[in-house]
């Protein structure tokens, strides 16, 4: 008696995973304090013991954008779509820096932490969650810089293009950028715990993706014969339509949109089974 009443008073209760697919949402509530204590962690050490501390989230894509304008849009002569090059650049490296960041920071979750996931029991989808969330926040500073750069541009006269009622689906693109960054990432993840030499590979690969991806140049620069293999990425319909949802110029097509959303369900429901199966097994091989 006494043995069934001390089974009911425990708190935590580790059981197997039953389903590859099981996020075990209710268990990541439960830790929603270590969740943003990582988030808080990440946030605080990214730049901690610098001179210029957090001005560096703003530093880092002005710096980006200023080298872009310079080499492809006054050198190269790349069209920017009519827009002000500064906004134009801008607007691209603000989305693609969220992805690319989401996905190169969680590539690497079960070797980099593979010393804590050996020692104490947590869910351990909290950590590329967190990842993703710090990420959010950056992405939130950014998007402040790019829209103050709007206004300059707007209320200056240099241009006279309008946010479009459309920007009402904004919160759906950053949505869609989560799934796919966090879906790569898990996949990824799992890869890494076997092929290290994969982790010096995401780094170039995603550098290489930004070429195939509307970043430096507006999709309708694309001769139509090339265009089908531009769209088959799926961040380009997210990049495309954040340009017309704030700048009035770019392609939004639903059924482009769609097709990104659809695949980044997909991917994150995959990545998702792998990171699952490999958190099972990962420390015989980490």
């Amino acid at each position: 008696m006494n043995t069934i009443e001390q089974k009911d008073s425990w708190e935590t209760i580790i059981e197997p995973k039953s389903s590859l697919l099981d996020l075990k949402i209710n268990e990541l509530v439960r830790y929603r304090d270590l969740l943003f204590l990582f988030v808080r962690r990440d946030l605080v050490a990214q730049y901690k013991q610098t001179i210029l501390g957090p001005l560096w989230y703003v530093i880092q894509p002005l710096l980006t954008t200023l080298t872009y304008t310079l080499i492809f849009g006054n050198v190269a002569g790349l069209s920017t779509d009519g827009l002000p090059k500064i906004l134009f650049y801008l607007s691209g490296i603000t989305c693609w820096r969220y992805f690319s960041d989401s996905l190169t920071k969680t590539s690497d979750t079960f070797t980099k932490n593979a010393q804590v996931f050996g020692k104490v029991y947590f869910p351990r989808a909290v950590m590329p969650i967190a990842t993703t969330i710090t990420n959010l926040v950056t992405f939130g500073i950014q998007l402040c810089l790019f829209l103050i750069f709007l206004a300059y541009y707007r209320f200056s006269g240099q241009f006279e293009g309008t946010i479009q009622i459309e920007v009402l689906l904004f919160p759906a693109l950053v949505f869609i950028m989560m799934l796919l960054g966090l879906g790569f990432g898990f996949v990824l993840s799992a890869l890494t715990t076997k092929y290290r030499d994969l982790k010096f590979l995401v780094t170039f690969g995603v550098q290489l993706l930004m070429y195939g991806t509307p970043v430096i140049y507006p999709l309708s620069a694309i001769p139509a014969e090339y265009r089908v293999f531009i769209l088959a990425n799926p961040m380009t319909p997210i990049i495309e339509s954040f340009r017309y949802m704030f700048l009035g110029t770019g392609n939004l097509d639903y059924s482009h949109l769609i097709y990104s959303a659809i695949f980044s369900v997909l991917l994150f429901v995959i990545g998702l089974a792998i990171f699952n199966k490999t958190e099972k097994n990962f420390m015989d091989t980490v």
